[in-house]
């Protein structure tokens, strides 16, 4: 029989592997030979930031490395711990020579709290392992990022999602004890996304949904179950991905209904303001760009609001710029301009500059005809004078195309009364 007390743990908790042998996915880091397991194997391992999607092994990958290097290991959540718990555990982990502190959502550390971390983590006090599912480069102040090495760590593959259901019905007495059986698979992939924990989760639930001696899941059975007993937003799991993407697709597609419908849903869910900020600073050029250079404006002044006030009065400005952002007109052609730029660069490699636009500090360059016959455009009528910018391998090219509407239409003529026979405009 089971142990009733243990099935009260969730079946992901149960299931945690206690070493690497056990330990599926990320082959990239800590597979045979591979640079991360080397470091672990060695006992030479530093300060660092797991950075990946939620569920792919990060906290279970600081507590094997704990274990193996005979570490007493902290965990602090970024959420619920501040300057004092990160003091405290310092403290601890100095009386017991050196300690592994984990922290989970470490971007959410604001820069005072990740300046409490610097002096302990230099001294060696202690081994810091954040764990975080934002760019590190955005979230992380410059002078803790550099102490640490960051990993990145990609969602499981189908191959190891199989391995890990497969293995908790081997391995797990409760799950034993209900007669499992898979017969269709996608479903469950589909809903857990490249997330561990969740498809055991999912698992779990499905289960336990289930009446009868035996358990045989489907995709139907699955898809049933989960639409009546999932929460409407996990902020960590795949519905954060579903709704960001419908918000940025409302706002990209004009509807400022259904954009501000999805904002209040991650809002409701306790989504991270700056999350939902940073993602609209992005589409402010991406999508709406020189149609209306005041978007890209009024979104970067957003963030910079947003992490000033946070929640609760953070969404009154949010919610005025998503109005606005949805409600102006639409442009790609600074992401089309970029694109087409980078693909250019990539085809012909380090093209020389033209003589006449190079920098020519110094005599010896000038006596190399640096910067010879260079037309400084102020000295003419309009401001501007016909010469060649682009190497001569890719002269007349034509990278960027203004949009259509009227504030690219100006940009347009302006183009066109300058360059008209050099690039057609």
């Amino acid at each position: 029989m089971f142990n009733s007390f243990s099935h009260s743990i969730p079946l992901a908790e149960r299931l945690r592997p206690n070493n690497l042998s056990e330990f599926i996915g990320q082959k990239k880091l800590v597979g045979e030979g591979r640079v991360l397991r080397r470091s672990i194997e060695a006992g030479q391992v530093h300060s660092m930031i797991f950075w990946g999607p939620p569920g792919v092994g990060k906290t279970t990958l600081a507590q094997i490395i704990a274990e193996h290097m005979n570490l007493p290991f902290f965990h602090l959540s970024a959420i619920e711990s501040g300057v004092k718990d990160v003091r405290l555990v310092i403290e601890k982990a100095r009386l017991a020579g050196k300690a592994l502190l984990f922290i989970d959502e470490i971007h959410r550390f604001n820069k005072g709290q990740q300046d409490s971390l610097l002096g302990a983590v230099e001294k060696g006090i202690v081994v810091l392992i954040g764990a975080t599912t934002e760019n590190p480069s955005f979230e992380v102040i410059g002078a803790l990022l550099s102490r640490c090495q960051v990993y990145v760590l990609e969602a499981f593959t189908e191959e190891e999602l199989r391995e890990i259901v497969n293995r908790a019905i081997a391995k797990d007495e409760w799950l034993k004890s209900q007669n499992v059986e898979i017969e269709e698979w996608d479903a469950l992939m589909r809903l857990s996304d490249g997330d561990g924990r969740r498809i055991l989760n999912l698992l779990e639930l499905v289960v336990q949904n289930i009446k009868g001696s035996r358990k045989i899941i489907n995709n139907e059975l699955v898809q049933n179950i989960v639409q009546q007993k999932m929460a409407l937003y996990d902020k960590t799991g795949e519905q954060h991905y579903d709704i960001i993407s419908a918000f940025i697709k409302s706002i990209r597609g004009s509807d400022p209904n259904a954009a501000i419908y999805y904002l209040a849903r991650m809002i409701e869910g306790g989504e991270d303001p700056k999350f939902i900020a940073r993602r609209m600073v992005i589409l402010a050029s991406e999508d709406i760009g020189n149609a209306n250079p005041n978007a890209l404006l009024l979104a970067t002044s957003c963030f910079q609001a947003v992490n000033l006030i946070g929640y609760p009065e953070s969404r009154i400005i949010l919610s005025q710029v998503v109005a606005y952002l949805a409600s102006s007109a639409k442009s790609n052609s600074a992401v089309m301009a970029i694109d087409k730029a980078q693909a250019l660069v990539r085809e012909t490699g380090d093209l020389s500059v033209p003589f006449s636009i190079r920098n020519a500090p110094t005599k010896l360059m000038k006596n190399m005809d640096y910067g010879k016959n260079y037309a400084y455009a102020h000295s003419f009528e309009g401001n501007f004078a016909v010469m060649e910018f682009l190497p001569e391998k890719i002269k007349n090219t034509r990278i960027y195309e203004p949009g259509n509407n009227a504030s690219e239409e100006k940009l347009r003529i302006y183009l066109r009364n300058c360059w008209k026979d050099k690039y057609g405009y």
